[in-house]
């Protein structure tokens, strides 16, 4: 839960100044460059290496079939925020989000599977973490042409290899394996400066409320899913057969992206920027888009 909360305050630290960054500089090294001379984004960006630390340290006490789930609970922290800084109205369906979250949590707590260390399918590793690499370089390929939406999937992508190889390397380190370890963390960290480059790019284009769902639910249910799947995370001997699990993860991936998607939530993704083009149209302006 420290993890979820350290992951969201850096996030939000981070997208108060990408917003401001050239629009020309999307999707290249030289966006993350110019971000990092400015404290504030240098601030969230420590912020969020430590919820990975955070999150490491989870991966050897827990199953990643819960520890992801648990992660969307900092969005929950989010709406609160919103509702105490912004005064945005908590809707009927940010009580609901929280609802799903909630209950996919509490689902997951409930009956996820022992925790293992070991990949049980080197196989279905390999077929996990290509088509997530692939997808995560994507929007790098043709620069000039890539589409937001085609930024927002490599995001997604790449969080969601990253948050993978932050399992493969709490494994590592837990039998020793040091040099696997630093490998894996190698990984987690391109994966990791790949999803942030195209996600900070996305949100000069897009609405945080069409950024942030597809982001949040990638990050919950593809390392949840890949608890049983590659891990070995045996879900035969938990309720209904790891029904109960599986609705869990599935509660708490669609309650995230439906929170990502609320005003108040996103207003705080984006740094403002949404809350300040609320204001300009009411005094009878035009804003332009993102």
């Amino acid at each position: 839960m420290v993890a979820a909360a350290c992951y969201e305050a850096g996030y939000v630290l981070q997208a108060l100044e990408a917003r401001d960054a050239p629009a020309g500089a999307a999707l290249r090294a030289s966006l993350l460059r110019g971000l990092a001379r400015r404290p504030r984004w240098l601030g969230g960006t420590l912020l969020s290496l430590a919820g990975a630390g955070l999150q490491i340290v989870a991966l050897t006490l827990a199953p990643v079939s819960l520890v992801q789930p648990v992660l969307a609970l900092g969005l929950v922290a989010l709406l609160a925020l919103a509702r105490v800084v912004l005064g945005e109205r908590v809707g009927r369906r940010d009580v609901l989000a929280v609802g799903l979250i909630v209950a996919g949590v509490v689902a997951v707590g409930a009956t996820a599977p022992d925790r293992s260390s070991a990949v049980a399918s080197p196989a279905a590793l390999a077929a996990l973490l290509l088509p997530l690499a692939v997808l995560a370089i994507a929007p790098y390929a043709r620069r000039r042409v890539t589409r937001a939406g085609l930024a927002v999937a490599g995001a997604g992508a790449g969080d969601a290899l990253g948050a993978i190889g932050l399992k493969l390397v709490s494994d590592a380190v837990a039998d020793g394996r040091w040099a696997a370890g630093v490998a894996w963390a190698v990984m987690a960290a391109l994966a990791g400066a790949a999803a942030l480059t195209a996600e900070m790019s996305a949100l000069q284009r897009l609405a945080a409320t069409r950024v942030a769902p597809v982001i949040v639910a990638a990050q919950v249910v593809v390392p949840a899913l890949a608890g049983p799947l590659v891990f070995g995370e045996a879900l035969g001997g938990t309720p209904l057969g790891g029904a109960m699990v599986l609705a869990g993860i599935a509660l708490a991936g669609a309650g995230a992206a439906a929170l990502g998607a609320s005003p108040g939530v996103s207003d705080l993704l984006l740094g403002g920027a949404q809350s300040e083009a609320r204001a300009h149209d009411a005094g009878g302006g035009r804003q332009r888009r993102l």
